[in-house]
């Protein structure tokens, strides 16, 4: 598998080459969101704010009124939990054209629980014309930029940092999910940095016979992905939902909402942080401590089909992935 690394910044700077009216916007965690080479190469349009992140987003938001395009870099909990206030009334209330672009969410972040967004999610879902992406791969974030252009308001991006793979090599997309496996025994929707363990166990649990529709979500905001619903609806066994966030408020409860909007009676099962703080460590060991991991989607596709899959940890660790287009029917299976 393909692991990359610096894919934001790079990217970031090839795509902003003719944007002129495309600005960074740092609080003071220039290294640590990973654009010092927008910094230096485009120094006129680089601005460090300081730990002022409500600034920063007032700030932003008049850079918008005056026809720029401004991407603010924190890290994810300190775009929305210092900040709501700014978020609504400078950005969202005059849909200003503002990319908030929140690093390390989560079990990405190894600093404890005053430095890991696990509810943001929840709460930026709640604020009026909003789009919400997360990140799952270098894919994702490269096409971050050009599916940006496509929306005139802001947008809150849950981005990578550091080393990550390549797990697709199709771009992104408003309201569209990408299916890599499919099968008409359970629907297992992931999103973030948890589709590559569901990857792994898919991997594993469909060489027991057992066929499972996977999807990775990108768009949690708009989310009308009709294909995606209607695969939850000729599940026999029902949806289990995969993701880096309290398993109140994202996507286990938007796929909760869209369920009953629709009539669709089947179980939800969700894989998340359950609803606690979580202390500081890697993001293997928080994944696997909070059960994040290829492992707890094993177990919970047990606990959904009454069926022991005698699936173990040794079985995961040698797979390796290709990659995947959005019409992948199977994994190596």
């Amino acid at each position: 598998m393909e692991r990359l690394v610096k894919v934001y910044d790079t990217n970031f700077v090839k795509w902003a080459k003719d944007k002129p009216e495309v600005l960074s916007l740092s609080a003071d965690l220039t290294g640590g969101c990973e654009i010092r080479d927008f910094q230096a190469t485009y120094p006129d349009r680089f601005y460090s704010m300081g730990i002022a992140e409500q600034n920063m987003h007032s700030f932003a938001g008049g850079l918008a009124s005056e026809g720029y395009v401004p991407f603010i870099h924190t890290f994810a909990v300190f775009i929305y939990r210092r900040s709501l206030d700014q978020v609504h009334m400078s950005i969202a209330h005059p849909n200003a054209k503002v990319r908030m672009v929140g690093s390390v969410p989560g079990v990405t972040s190894p600093a404890g629980a005053t430095h890991q967004a696990m509810d943001d999610i929840g709460v930026m879902r709640t604020v009026p014309n909003m789009t919400i992406i997360e990140c799952g791969d270098a894919t994702d974030v490269e096409s971050f930029f050009p599916l940006s252009e496509q929306v005139d308001g802001p947008i809150y991006v849950r981005v990578l940092r550091g080393e990550m793979p390549r797990l697709f090599n199709t771009p992104m997309a408003i309201n569209k999910s990408r299916m890599l496996s499919d099968g008409d025994d359970i629907v297992l929707l992931s999103s973030g940095v948890c589709t590559e363990e569901a990857m792994r166990a898919v991997h594993a649990i469909q060489k027991q016979g057992i066929t499972v529709h996977h999807r990775h979500v990108t768009c949690l905001k708009p989310f009308d992905d009709q294909e995606l619903m209607d695969a939850i609806k000729k599940s026999k066994h029902g949806v289990l939902t995969m993701e880096n966030h309290n398993v109140l408020g994202g996507l286990g409860s938007i796929v909760a909402d869209k369920m009953a909007e629709q009539g669709i009676a089947q179980k939800l099962y969700k894989i998340g942080i359950q609803d606690e703080y979580m202390h500081g460590g890697s993001k293997l060991y928080l994944m696997k401590r909070y059960g994040l991991d290829a492992m707890a989607v094993v177990k919970k596709v047990e606990e959904m089909l009454d069926k022991t899959l005698n699936i173990t940890e040794d079985m995961l660790e040698d797979f390796h992935f290709e990659l995947m287009n959005d019409d992948t029917r199977a994994l190596g299976v």
